[in-house]
């Protein structure tokens, strides 16, 4: 098993995601911290990131095992952002050598899992069970569905973020679940606008992903609509006092966001879609960034 092959099939810059989402779920804990007086613990913070981040590792890995054994891999026309990692395919790994390496991954966050169990309650296995059965069925069961891309708003969305802030608090909260819903909207999105370059590939593997099922142009039309979600939902919490008034910075990624939407419906312009899938992955990263740093700016003058 090579290292080349470990570092490229985990896909090492793809775990920007499960780190900016470790430290959402922080900031809000800490917020809620400052506020009212509810735990926080730094070192449950870095842990539960350091899963997060071992989390998102077997997720590539898994996909990307799942994806060699049906063919689909070989038959792919790779990209930066979708087509798979090619370690296997360029024979950096075999397919073994991804297993378990996917299983090693779930052997480590065993005992870190365990930990917040004992720590923090049994109320945080039903999490640990969902996000588990959602990583193992994603890419064999999910994905044939006809609308899998919520599966990834969920699992590297919602609980990810609701998870890291339960390890502090012991609880799950509305306004937890309130923090983690623009992450929902812009992972969903950013798996649905990868899934483009794959439609021809997928279909042969009896894949449902919605730019099959609706077609590219009303998938388009979706993915705009998750996208002014995002920032719909942050102005409504804001007004209704549920998230920080400094959350109100990720409004700062709206030019992005306009940009993105329009090129989403240029999908047949491979080289133009290439770049709007890049400036996806920036919003993405950049929103979840700033309502972080809204949670955390909220903390630091909250008193």
């Amino acid at each position: 098993m090579k290292v080349k092959g470990i570092i490229t099939i985990i896909r090492l810059p793809f775990l920007i995601l499960a780190l900016i989402l470790g430290i959402l779920g922080a900031s809000v804990a800490w917020y809620e911290s400052r506020r009212f007086g509810s735990p926080f613990n730094l070192g449950y913070a870095f842990l539960a990131t350091f899963g997060l981040l071992l989390a998102h590792a077997a997720v590539n890995i898994f996909n990307e095992y799942f994806d060699c054994r049906s063919g689909l891999d070989y038959r792919t026309r790779r990209t930066q952002f979708s087509g798979g990692s090619g370690a296997i395919p360029q024979g950096l790994l075999t397919i073994q050598d991804a297993l378990w390496l996917g299983i090693g991954c779930f052997l480590f966050l065993i005992p870190i899992g365990v930990f917040f169990i004992l720590m923090k309650g049994w109320m945080l296995v039903p999490l640990l069970v969902l996000a588990t059965l959602l990583i193992v069925l994603y890419t064999p069961v999910i994905l044939k569905m006809g609308y899998p891309e919520w599966s990834p708003g969920l699992g590297l969305g919602i609980l990810p973020v609701m998870g890291a802030y339960f390890v502090h608090t012991g609880l799950y909260t509305l306004t937890a679940f309130i923090a983690s819903m623009p992450s929902f909207f812009l992972v969903h999105n950013l798996l649905l606008l990868n899934e483009f370059p794959d439609v021809e590939a997928d279909i042969t593997v009896k894949r449902r992903t919605l730019p099959i099922v609706f077609g590219k142009k009303r998938a388009a039309v979706v993915f705009s609509l998750f996208t002014l979600m995002v920032y719909l939902w942050i102005i409504g919490a804001v007004t209704l006092r549920y998230m920080p008034a400094f959350t109100l910075l990720a409004l700062l990624t709206l030019p992005l966001a306009f940009q993105v939407i329009r090129g989403a419906f240029r999908y047949e312009e491979r080289e133009v879609f290439l770049t709007v899938m890049m400036k996806n992955v920036q919003l993405v990263l950049l929103t979840q960034v700033l309502i972080a740093a809204g949670y955390i700016l909220g903390g630091i003058f909250s008193r």
